[in-house]
């Protein structure tokens, strides 16, 4: 069995086909009955309708005009109008002459239902009343019954009409045939466009569920493809959205796999080093136990942090965080993280210099995100500061540039080095011998900055290493 004849059996057992073709052929069926209803209860009158306006617009003028006919050529005219029998009975109820299609009739031969049938209709006719019935009789024939009331010399009379409507029947049976033929080709032509129609809808449909089946066996990069403008569009399109997302999330598991398994391993080797030293060695020396203990905690601080940092870095790579711009004072959020850098950097004796040639400045941050930017650019230079330096911070405007500096001395970075030291976990000056940082400081501060569409750098020259930012007012 070939591919072509699998996908096509396939295509016939999908219960959505199945349901979509029903459906189309429920609605055609419903059609069909309309059309075959409009025909039985409307058409068939519509034709009787029209026959008898016409019949009595050809017996009118003999009527109006039947003194100058006289009663029996006006009966034989009426009967040649209607082309069929036409009776004359007087106010007594006494049949006086019968015509069929304008020939005499022998009045002998009326048989007795005619008779009855006239005596019901007769006072009502007499009255000047026109009366009208249309009878079927056992073969199914049908004729149309008529009291027509007539005045001849000052006397009434009741003139009965049965004209048989054979050319409406036979219209009718003609149309009956023509209807039968067409709603049968409708049907096949429906059922035939139902099951295209079925496997246009089932085709992409099928094509979205093999991508989704991708995605669920690992391949999150599938992608159905479809480039439609409709709904299945519309669910192609969520789908691709959802292998995004997901792709995303893998790379934030992939990420934290990475970092976790990189840099968590030096800070817990310390402390359970420094924790056995403790247990097995130390425990009683009061000195360097406390010296060990201030080692752990420091060690489990520094772990904590970068924890922080591994996890607001990968979600920063995977694309989960959103920045929440606002307008921010950048004067304020650096000093408040200089404030809080000279905390860190006082068992050193380094000494943290901000200097403001603007005062306050709005700019459109996220203020949470830019305090995390400087606080690493900080932290990294306490990091790569000799002890008893000074690290000095400068925000300074040129033109409608806003530009911020973190300075610290220290021997110059290699120009091959200045490009590489923004990428995790590669670091180009440690002449502080400190381990403050975490090793991915300055890759989320370019990540942050790159998600502003902030311009940044560094420069390294005369023993000074400047770290800087600059910004569009």
């Amino acid at each position: 069995m070939n591919t072509k004849r699998r996908n096509f059996i396939s295509f016939l057992k999908s219960k959505f086909t199945i349901r979509v073709w029903l459906a189309i052929m429920l609605l055609v069926a419903v059609s069909i009955a309309f059309l075959w209803t409009i025909q039985l209860g409307l058409f068939e009158r519509s034709y009787i309708d029209a026959a008898v306006n016409e019949m009595e617009n050809r017996v009118e003028p003999i009527i109006e005009d039947i003194d100058s006919y006289g009663m029996e050529e006006a009966v034989s005219y009426i009967s040649a109008a209607v082309h069929g029998k036409v009776f004359l009975l007087d106010g007594d109820g006494d049949l006086l002459y019968a015509y069929g299609i304008g020939l005499p009739a022998v009045l002998d031969e009326v048989d007795e239902s005619m008779m009855h049938y006239f005596s019901e209709n007769l006072e009502q006719v007499l009255a000047g009343q026109d009366y009208e019935q249309l009878i079927r009789d056992d073969r199914q024939d049908l004729k149309l019954a008529q009291g027509i009331p007539a005045n001849y010399k000052g006397q009434n009379y009741a003139i009965f009409t049965f004209t048989y409507m054979d050319e409406i029947s036979a219209m009718q049976v003609v149309n009956l045939q023509q209807l039968f033929v067409l709603s049968v080709a409708l049907a096949v032509a429906a059922g035939f466009l139902a099951f295209l129609l079925a496997r246009h809808l089932v085709k992409p449909l099928k094509t979205i569920e093999k991508a989704v089946n991708r995605m669920t066996e690992g391949d999150l990069t599938a992608k159905p493809g479809l480039t439609r403008s409709d709904e299945l569009g519309q669910l192609s399109d969520s789908v691709e959205k959802l292998g995004i997302s997901l792709q995303r999330v893998d790379v934030l598991r992939k990420e934290v796999i990475a970092n976790v398994s990189h840099e968590l391993r030096a800070p817990l080797s310390v402390i359970i080093g420094y924790s056995e030293m403790v247990r097995d060695i130390s425990g009683k020396d009061e000195t360097k136990r406390t010296e060990h203990m201030d080692l752990i905690i420091q060690e489990a601080e520094r772990l904590s942090r970068m924890v922080s940092d591994i996890m607001d870095y990968s979600q920063f790579q995977s694309g989960y965080i959103v920045l929440k711009k606002s307008e921010t004072d950048l004067y304020a959020l650096v000093e408040s993280e200089v404030i809080y850098a000279r905390k860190v950097a006082a068992p050193y004796r380094i000494s943290i210099l901000l200097e403001n040639g603007i005062g306050a400045v709005s700019l459109y941050l996220d203020p949470i995100k830019m305090s995390q930017v400087l606080r690493n650019l900080l932290n990294n230079a306490i990091n790569n500061t000799k002890d008893g330096e000074t690290i000095t911070v400068s925000i300074a405007r040129q033109n409608s540039v806003v530009r911020a500096e973190v300075k610290n001395p220290g021997p110059a970075i290699p120009p091959e080095e200045q490009e590489i030291i923004w990428e995790r976990y590669r670091k180009s000056q440690h002449q502080g011998s400190r381990r403050e940082g975490t090793g991915i400081g300055l890759s989320i501060v370019s990540t942050i900055l790159e998600a502003h569409g902030i311009k940044y750098g560094v420069e390294s020259a005369n023993g000074t290493n400047t770290f800087w930012f600059e910004i569009n007012q």
